[in-house]
Formats: C-alpha cells, structure tokens, sequence
C-alpha cells in the first residue's frame, strides 16, 4: 500500500511515461514543475500557450525546450480549448491549467464539442500526506461541489474511491465525516452518512468499506476511536474523508495547508481525463504532487 508521496511519486516512474497538456503554459511555476516531472520520469508535456513569453520564462529558469511540443496560441480561452482538444484527440493523457483563470479552464473542459464530459459528476479529490499519520489521506470535496445531496455524495465518493485506487490502495476505507458520530435527525449529514454506509453494507456502493457518521477524530485516530467506545473497520483507520459541504472540505484542506508540514496534490476526476487545477498560491511540491497523482489515474483509465 503506498503510504507517502515518495512512494507515489517512485509508482508512477513504474509506468509508461504520460503527456499532459498545459493550458495557458506561460506561468513560472506551472513550466517549473513540468521541467521536474519530465526530469524524473513522471511526465512529458505539450505546452500550449504563447510561444514568445513560454521561452522567455523557459530562458529564465534554464529549462531546455527542445524536447517539448510547443504550439503557439496567445489567446487564454483558444488556448485553454486547445488543451482540452488534445486530451480529447488522445495526444495527451491529462490537461493542466496554467496562467488561465480557473473559470476559462473549466468551461473548456466541460466544452460539448471537445471537452471531457463523461456523464459523470465532476469533482476534487485532495491527497495529504499528514505528520504523525501512517498513510495518505484522501479528502472530497474542497473545491468544486457545493451543497451536495445523497446522489451527488455517492458519485463524490466513487470518484475519490478510483483516485485511491490508482494510487495503490485496493480497498479505501471511507469515512463520511459529521460533526458527530451518531444518527441525529436534526444534522441531514448524518442521515446522509447512514445511508451511505447501508449502501455500501448491501452492494450499492462497491469496491471500498463505508462507516459513518463519524467525527474527524474518530476517524483518524484508533485512540480516540477507542476512547468513545467507537468500533468498526473504519473507525481512526480512514483512507477517505467525505466531507459534508465545500464549507467543511475547504476550510479543512487550507487549514492543513497553511498550518501543518503535510504534503499535498489534487486533481478533478469524474471527467474522461484527469484535470489538474492548482493554484498560484500551490508550493511547487503540490504541483509535481498533482501532477504525479494524474499521472497514476490516466493509467487506470
């Protein structure tokens, strides 16, 4: 079972080497991380983007261009279209926004004619690797759905249940999180985590263990679990954190962000390909990270 991002990152350099495909590839810390993917054995790139400021960037952090396909588009939105088509024509594994805002990106990952529309929900798996906890943590949804109901709560969590998957873990541990650990009528979440867990005790939702509601502590920590007389096979042994609102799930992953030493990626899955959507703000890690993780999804695809 992969544990850390070391362990990821040397899983990926095990399989045939994938394209991304940079959308807007002119941005500094996109080309960076792209320089040390390709470097490693993590992943190749098609940038596309305007020629002139990509080598120009390129120039100032020396990274040699001579083995990358640049195609040339000053437009943000043709550009970021463009990305996309690739993915869609099968010259590229994965797409990657870069110095594109995060709306345009979207809109053309979702375009009708050459977007990466799956019939699915589309949604953010974050992966953390967390001091003091002995394996990745999984956690949906941060970025993208807001106020999911139950039908969207079972897509989010199949969707985290296949990035889990392909970075090596055969059957996630889901942990539907409260801010309780029982049943109460009152807090729809719980209702929601209880019928998720009888789904999955009756063959509805396959291929990973649900348990809840549970209470971030009880989810993580054996010995906590154990201090409130909480058992299963789930409880303080979490891989996947379903969290109840973009509320919880965003303020829970910038919080590890900014105040822990943990390391991080991220990706959207639910869509043909995987899309990776970081941040400016991301550290140059995260970017390899969700690189790496996207890397490990387009070989389960």
């Amino acid at each position: 079972m992969v544990k850390n991002f070391e362990e990821v990152l040397k899983k990926v350099k095990s399989f045939e080497m994938k394209k991304v495909a940079v959308a807007v590839a002119q941005d500094e810390p996109v080309l960076h991380a792209i320089m040390e993917c390709k470097k490693n054995g993590i992943a190749d790139a098609i940038l596309v983007g305007d020629e002139k400021e990509i080598k120009e960037i390129a120039a100032k952090i020396d990274m040699d261009l001579s083995g990358y396909e640049i195609i040339h588009e000053a437009d943000a939105r043709k550009a970021a279209l463009k990305a996309v088509e690739l993915v869609s024509q099968g010259k590229a594994d994965m797409v990657m926004k870069g110095l594109v805002d995060t709306a345009n990106f979207l809109r053309a990952v979702l375009n009708k004619e050459v977007g990466l529309r799956a019939g699915k929900l589309m949604s953010h798996v974050g992966v953390f690797e967390i001091p003091g906890i002995d394996r990745l943590i999984f956690m949906t949804d941060a970025a993208f759905n807001m106020y999911p109901d139950l039908k969207a709560k079972i897509e989010i969590l199949n969707n985290s249940v296949s990035v889990a998957k392909a970075v090596g873990i055969d059957c996630p541990k889901v942990a539907p999180i409260c801010a309780v650990e029982v049943v109460n009528p009152d807090m729809p979440s719980t209702l929601d985590a209880a019928m998720l867990s009888k789904m999955n005790e009756r063959g509805q939702i396959k291929g990973c263990i649900v348990d809840g509601p549970l209470a971030l502590d009880n989810a993580l920590s054996e010995e906590a679990a154990a201090h409130k007389k909480i058992s299963g096979p789930v409880a303080g042994k979490a891989d996947i954190m379903l969290l109840p609102n973009i509320d919880a799930a965003n303020v829970m992953y910038k919080t590890l962000t900014y105040t822990t030493n943990s390391n991080n990626g991220g990706l959207l899955v639910g869509t043909k390909a995987p899309v990776i959507v970081t941040s400016r703000a991301d550290s140059f890690q995260t970017k390899v990270n969700s690189i790496a993780l996207a890397a490990l999804v387009a070989n389960c695809k």
